[in-house]
């Protein structure tokens, strides 16, 4: 009967396994498997999804506000553009929290936005005052909705080139508040829109073509949430949160006419004082420079 010398048998074993496991680091698996040898290896392509449900339900809420505009319920449809503007305003910050940034959520975000602060506006404007304007108000809804459409179209071509400290012409965000603002705040008032369409046509044009302009909007980016601040500051925080919650109508819309003033107002005074008063720049301003 044949003898066998499992020794050598098991030496040989052990070699050709440490010869193999420094060299299976180096090479891929299907060098090792003569399985899976010619076969294309998938590269899984996904898609986070905590700050797409966040950009989801912002759509929702601006598809939702045409739906009401459609049945004539304009403080509903206001409200929604509002909670919009809340929802994108999260979905961001959610995905630089959670290190979930994506080309597909930034795409995806650019497309929410057109619905809601662009379409939606636009449309529940029209559907509210600007019907009875023939064609100067499906006009001034359609220069909104173009505005709203070449602001993200730009604001995605000149991200890079632009001072993080504005926004280059009004966000729309802020736009598609002042219109829904001044919806919201008439409706509340119990004033008729068409009592008020050409006020409406105004402030719709106004929003729209300031989309467009290179005036210079104040972004809130520089400023740092995780800097601790005085006592003070909590307390005028939870003076606003009072003020916005007993009257959201009047605040709100109040508080977004400013807001649309301030970027002429940051305009002229650079205009004033000799300062650039473009916001295209990658490079730092000299302290002689620096506004005081």
């Amino acid at each position: 009967m044949p003898s066998f010398n499992r020794r050598n048998s098991k030496n040989k074993i052990s070699l050709i396994a440490k010869i193999r496991r420094p060299l299976k680091g180096a090479l891929s698996d299907a060098q090792f498997d003569p399985a899976r040898a010619g076969r294309p290896t998938l590269r899984s392509h996904g898609i986070y999804l905590l700050p797409n449900a966040f950009t989801t339900a912002a759509l929702f809420c601006g598809f939702y506000a045409i739906v009401m505009a459609m049945n004539q319920r304009f403080e509903h449809a206001a409200i929604a553009i509002f909670a919009a503007m809340i929802l994108d305003g999260i979905d961001g910050r959610v995905a630089r929290l959670t290190n979930t940034q994506s080309e597909f959520g930034a795409q995806y975000d650019s497309l929410s936005d057109m619905v809601s602060f662009g379409a939606a506006p636009a449309l529940v404007a029209y559907e509210w005052a600007l019907r009875g304007l023939g064609k100067f108000g499906w006009l001034a809804a359609f220069v909104y909705c173009a505005g709203a459409a070449l602001r993200l179209a730009r604001f995605n071509t000149n991200s890079g080139v632009v001072d993080k400290r504005y926004f280059q012409g009004m966000p729309s965000p802020a736009a598609a508040a002042l219109v829904a603002g001044l919806v919201w705040l008439m409706e509340d008032l119990r004033i008729a829109g068409t009592d008020v369409s050409w006020l409406a046509w105004f402030f719709t044009l106004y929003a729209g073509l300031t989309m467009v302009t290179n005036v210079p909007f104040y972004s809130f980016k520089d400023v740092n949430f995780r800097k601790s601040v005085p006592f003070i500051a909590i307390f005028l925080i939870v003076l606003a949160l009072v003020a916005v919650s007993s009257d959201p109508p009047k605040w709100l819309f109040a508080i977004f006419v400013c807001y649309g003033l301030s970027g002429y107002v940051v305009y002229f005074w650079r205009l004033f004082r000799g300062k650039p008063v473009s916001i295209i720049q990658t490079d730092i301003e000299s302290p002689d420079d620096k506004e005081t």
